[in-house]
């Protein structure tokens, strides 16, 4: 069994004009021959599903369906149950990442998530569905640049990876700050803030490859030597020592196991 991509998006994705990050999906899901599920449950607007059915109908899939799942009781719901247990992808859109992690974490969907990820389905979601992807994801937190013991809040994710923890809009609503505080109360994961319209695609062999029209920034603490979040009182800042830091465009890509990071094969880009 090879397991599916996790891809999280920054958000803000462009849907019509150049949806690259879309397109790229829904190729690795079949391309014409794909049945995306599409989970709003962030939303709390009632036409987020179906203006993603549209999106997907117009990039061109065999069918695009809304599973609004907007009560932990609708998980039980035994025809959106068969029809995401066949479809070839998942894409969660964007919100509240609390509501899908309250309304779905423990339910029979969770479960299909997990199974059908690990079984080779690819499962993709943008901003509040981005952050719900990983074991552990920033619920909320503060926008800035220093890093204080209080300016995040940490929550269950939905855990298709354990490698990472993402946090999205990056560079747009300058969150590098509540990143590394999370990554002080957990040095184990990878950092992965992504720009808008800009996604991860972590294959199988944990390969992270970015595509999109911003950058990823990823946080390496392999090497941390000392953080004093234990020690500081809430408002004060953190101190955290020996931290990597990659930033990666277009083609970029960074290994979440073996922790190396590439530039993309054309390093040269366009320019005459």
């Amino acid at each position: 069994m090879t397991r599916g991509y996790i891809i999280p998006i920054g958000g803000a994705e462009e849907k019509h004009n150049e949806p690259h990050v879309l397109r790229r999906f829904v190729k690795l899901c079949g391309g014409r021959h794909a049945r995306i599920a599409v989970l709003p449950t962030a939303s709390e607007l009632r036409e987020t599903g179906q203006r993603y059915e549209q999106i997907f109908s117009e990039i061109g899939v065999k069918e695009a369906r809304s599973l609004p799942f907007a009560e932990r009781r609708d998980a039980e719901r035994a025809e959106w149950i068969e029809w995401l247990e066949g479809a070839d992808g998942v894409f969660m859109t964007g919100g509240n990442q609390l509501r899908l992690s309250a309304r779905l974490g423990g339910t029979r969907v969770h479960e299909i998530l997990k199974q059908r990820n690990a079984s080779g389905v690819h499962i993709a979601g943008t901003s509040a569905g981005a952050a719900v992807l990983s074991e552990h994801m920033i619920a909320y937190g503060d926008e800035g640049g220093s890093v204080r013991a209080d300016m995040v809040t940490l929550a269950p994710g939905l855990g298709l990876t354990n490698l990472c923890i993402v946090d999205q809009h990056f560079r747009q609503r300058d969150r590098i700050g509540r990143l590394l505080s999370a990554l002080s109360f957990n040095p184990f994961v990878v950092g992965v803030g992504l720009d808008e319209d800009t996604a991860a695609f972590i294959g199988p062999d944990d390969l992270l490859e970015v595509h999109g029209a911003g950058a990823a920034t990823i946080i390496d603490p392999a090497d941390v030597s000392h953080t004093t979040m234990e020690h500081v009182k809430r408002h004060e800042p953190v101190s955290i020592l020996g931290l990597r830091v990659h930033v990666l465009a277009q083609g970029a890509s960074f290994h979440l196991r073996t922790r190396e990071a590439r530039a993309s094969a054309n390093v040269h880009g366009h320019h005459s």
